[in-house]
C-alpha cells in the first residue's frame, strides 16, 4: 500500500474535523479513521466522504459489532477498524466491500483474525514495542500487521523496520484535547509531514 499512516481522530469537536483533515492532507496523510465513540461520528464520516472524494480514504474506528459496521459503511466508510475480533463484523464488512481491520494481540488472536477474513490485523496495543511485532512476524510473516497505540515519530522507523504494513497513529498526531487554533493546525501539518517523511526515507 502506498499510504501507510492511518490518522486516528477520536473525540474531536465535529466542527473542527474538516480543518483537522485538511491539515493532515497538507502534511501528506491520505487515510483517516473517525472513531465511532466520537460525537456525531457517522455524520462526520458522511460529510468527509462527500467533500474529499478520492482525495482521502475515510474509515470508521472503534467498531465493536456488525450493526455499527453496517451503519458506518452506509455513511461511506471504506474501512472498518476494531480494537477486538468480532467475526460477524469482519464477515459483514467484507460482504459490503469494505476493508476489514480487526484488533488482536497474541499470535493466536492474530491468526484467528486473519482466518476470519481480515485484510489487515491491527496489533493493539503496540505500546509493548517494535520487538514484539518482529517476534510475531517470525511465525506469521504473511499476515499484514498495523501496530496501533503508542506509535510516534520517535519509534515509527523501528516499527517499520520490524515489518509493520501500516501504522495507526492517534493522540501523538491528532490530540483532540488541545485547543484548536491556526498554530494547532500548522503544528498538525508539520507532525504529519515528519511522520510521512520518516517512513518514506527508511528502507
Amino acid at each position: 500500500m502506498e499510504h501507510k499512516i492511518v490518522a486516528i481522530i477520536r473525540g474531536a469537536n465535529p466542527d473542527d474535523v474538516w480543518n483537522i483533515v485538511q491539515s493532515l492532507q497538507e502534511g501528506g496523510i491520505r487515510i483517516v479513521e473517525i472513531t465511532l465513540n466520537s460525537r456525531g461520528a457517522l455524520q462526520v464520516i458522511e460529510q468527509l466522504v462527500k467533500k474529499m472524494g478520492d482525495e482521502m480514504l475515510v474509515g470508521a474506528g472503534t467498531v465493536l459489532n456488525a450493526e455499527s459496521a453496517d451503519a458506518a459503511i452506509a455513511a461511506g466508510a471504506r474501512f472498518i477498524i476494531s480494537p477486538n475480533l468480532d467475526p460477524a463484523t469482519v464477515e459483514l464488512t467484507r460482504q459490503l466491500g469494505s476493508v476489514s481491520i480487526p484488533g488482536a494481540f497474541t499470535a493466536t488472536e492474530i491468526l484467528a483474525a486473519y482466518q476470519s477474513g481480515a485484510d489487515i490485523v491491527k496489533l493493539f496495543p503496540a505500546s509493548i514495542g517494535p520487538a514484539y511485532l518482529k517476534d510475531i512476524r517470525g511465525p506469521l510473516p504473511n499476515i499484514p500487521l498495523m501496530p496501533t497505540g503508542g506509535i510516534s515519530l520517535e519509534n515509527i522507523i523501528s516499527f517499520q523496520r520490524a515489518g509493520a504494513a501500516a501504522f495507526g497513529i492517534g493522540s501523538s498526531l491528532v490530540n483532540a484535547v488541545e485547543k484548536v487554533s491556526d498554530k494547532y493546525f500548522g503544528d498538525l501539518t508539520n507532525k504529519a509531514r515528519q511522520l510521512v517523511n520518516a517512513i518514506a526515507n527508511t528502507g
